[in-house]
């Protein structure tokens, strides 16, 4: 049976120790959704500063999802996958969504029969107001309605939001 190379193993399990230690250290759930505090974020290779910033998110208030937390420092992951660390300043608790996928609809009622309100296409932000069984309430501009919840990103599958 063939073996993975020693650095491998041990690359493998600096990451296991790691995420081991990166739990929920503030009592809240994780993994939950925040958005982000600044209109330019860095995510870190690691938490903490000494770590090289791999990327810098540009849009404030965008939905990100708190998949661990380490001291002060907080793991997420984007709406595209892309998964760094954030220092907590840098969160909100404002809870924001983006819709995915294609053009969505906002409707009057949560039901898919419902009048239309608005339509909006994928990377459009919108503010989360309430989310029950499959739908979530919005607001995008200044428009509320109602949207199916597999459609945005910024809601856990099983949450219940209000």
């Amino acid at each position: 049976m063939p073996r993975a190379p020693l650095p491998i193993v041990l690359l493998a399990l600096a990451a296991f120790v790691l995420a081991g230690h990166a739990t929920a250290q503030t009592g809240l759930p994780v993994p939950r959704f925040v958005s982000l505090r600044a209109t330019e974020t860095n995510l870190r290779a690691g938490p903490g500063t000494g770590y090289p910033v791999e990327w810098v998110l540009l849009r404030q208030a965008w939905p990100v999802e708190v998949i661990a937390e380490y001291d002060t420092w907080r793991r997420v992951r984007d709406v595209e996958g892309t998964v760094g660390w954030v220092h907590q300043t840098m969160l909100s608790g404002e809870r924001t969504v983006v819709i995915i996928g294609d053009i969505r609809t906002l409707h009057t009622e949560p039901a898919e029969d419902a009048s239309a309100v608005l339509r909006a296409g994928p990377g459009v932000q919108g503010t989360l107001m309430t989310c029950r069984e499959s739908w979530c309430r919005v607001e995008i501009r200044g428009t509320r309605g109602w949207i199916a919840r597999e459609a945005i990103f910024g809601v856990l599958p099983d949450e219940t939001f209000e």
